[in-house]
């Protein structure tokens, strides 16, 4: 009969302290490798949490992280397109037909009358290469996309950040 030696301590204490990871290092790391001519920015609302903003081509990208337990998200967005535009119900089919082929994790939504590129995730389980994919894909997704919705679906030519 073999014999296993104890492993001393509860073995799910063990993995989580081993996994944990730091998401506000993970989250200003990956920013640092994105952002563009030093846009970055960072605000602690006073509601608790982190904001960040930082430009990605021809879009601001914002993070936001609630807290740092398990329970609390991280939520990754993108304007793409201000509202009312062109022809929306054609918009609101190519914007479905686009979340069923092209977002990975992300999906296109709406946040007060701007189409935007988002993600969001809880932290339980979340690994610093998933925080680094969720941030990368919103960014490529929206800068791929932005000037393309605009020119079809656009109203003006200009877009900015959602506030």
């Amino acid at each position: 009969m073999t014999s296993y030696q104890a492993v001393p301590g509860n073995v799910e204490d063990l993995i989580a302290e081993s996994t944990s990871i730091n998401h506000i290092d993970v989250i200003e790391n990956v920013i640092d490798t994105l952002e563009q001519d030093d846009s970055a920015m960072v605000s602690q609302p006073s509601e608790g949490g982190h904001l960040w903003k930082f430009k990605y081509g021809s879009v601001e990208v914002f993070v936001q992280l609630t807290g740092t337990s398990d329970e609390d998200t991280i939520t990754v967005w993108a304007e793409v397109l201000k509202l009312p535009a062109k022809d929306e119900p054609k918009l609101m089919r190519k914007l479905l037909e686009m979340n069923c082929s092209g977002t990975f994790e992300s999906r296109f939504g709406i946040i007060q009358d701007q189409v935007v590129v988002l993600a969001t995730r809880t932290l339980a389980e979340l690994s610093a290469t998933e925080v680094s994919r969720l941030i990368t894909v919103v960014a490529t997704i929206a800068d791929n996309n932005d000037d393309a919705l605009e020119s079809e679906f656009g109203t003006n030519s200009s877009t900015g950040g959602l506030t």
